[in-house]
């Protein structure tokens, strides 16, 4: 196996694999918000799985991320392409694993706030949507970098 082939798969390992990680933590953290705002209150159940969901598409978008570039790893390919496809590959690792634990942070408070009775879910998805968005960007950026190698 040659260097730029081991290089590629070292960068779809990153970017399925610490997206994957990111993503387990981002709903682990929520669903255990949730369950401690369970004691309180019960009835929002459907808000409390909603935001523990939400961190979980970071996960999704590595695999997308995957799709991308897998036709451009091939026994024969050039350093210059290995080296893109672990570029996109170390992008999306950082990328949705900030995103992912940054966005479980908004969601698990605003899951604690209505564990604590207020209304906020609204307020909440609005503002879980920023890091998701920077998630959406790197996917988008892993595009571009499959289409330019």
């Amino acid at each position: 196996m040659n260097s730029a082939l081991i290089l590629a798969y070292v960068g779809v390992v990153l970017m399925v694999g610490v997206s994957g990680l990111a993503s387990a933590v981002g709903t682990a953290r929520c669903g255990m918000a949730a369950v401690g705002a369970l004691k309180k209150n019960s009835g929002a159940f459907g808000s409390y799985m909603i935001l523990s969901a939400l961190p979980g598409s970071q996960g999704l978008y590595g695999f997308v991320g995957y799709f991308m570039v897998a036709s451009k790893i091939v026994a024969e390919m050039s350093m210059l392409t290995a080296v893109g496809v672990f570029g996109a590959g170390l992008l999306m690792a950082i990328v949705c694993l900030s995103s992912a634990v940054m966005q479980s942070k908004v969601c698990a408070n605003g899951i604690a706030a209505i564990g604590n009775g207020n209304d906020v879910m609204g307020k909440t998805l609005i503002l879980a949507a920023f890091p998701e968005l920077y998630a959406i960007l790197g996917v988008a950026a892993t595009f571009l970098i499959s289409s330019a190698i």
